[in-house]
């Protein structure tokens, strides 16, 4: 039976991409976006058109960097890793996902 997958709640893309760097180091795009798919057993799926947009604020925020790089395809590709600044902004993400779903599960259990 196919796995029905589901959008990326609005907000946790950030949480998701900081999580696989912080879990597997140096990744480019495509074994970021593949990591958040296996992990979530197909559940969730990082299209490319948020995906590369995210990084990009990313860098901007300095919570990454990226380098450029070949694959085991012999590809190129730009490789992105955790900043102290990405490990910091982590504990934030992680804090406030866990405060909304402490929320959400308030309401759902109430009678």
């Amino acid at each position: 039976m196919p796995v029905t997958r589901d959008d990326i709640p609005p907000g946790t893309l950030y949480l998701l991409i900081l999580k696989t760097l912080a879990r597997h180091g140096e990744l480019h795009g495509f074994e970021i976006a593949n990591s958040i798919q296996q992990t979530t057993e197909d559940v969730l799926q990082v299209e490319e058109g948020s995906l590369y947009p995210a990084l990009q604020r990313m860098l901007i925020k300095g919570w990454v960097t990226a380098k450029w790089g070949t694959t085991a395809g012999n590809r190129r590709a730009r490789y992105y890793q955790l900043t102290a600044a990405g490990r910091k902004q982590l504990v934030v993400e992680v804090n406030q996902f866990e405060r909304v779903m402490g929320a959400i599960e308030r309401v759902i259990q109430t009678a």
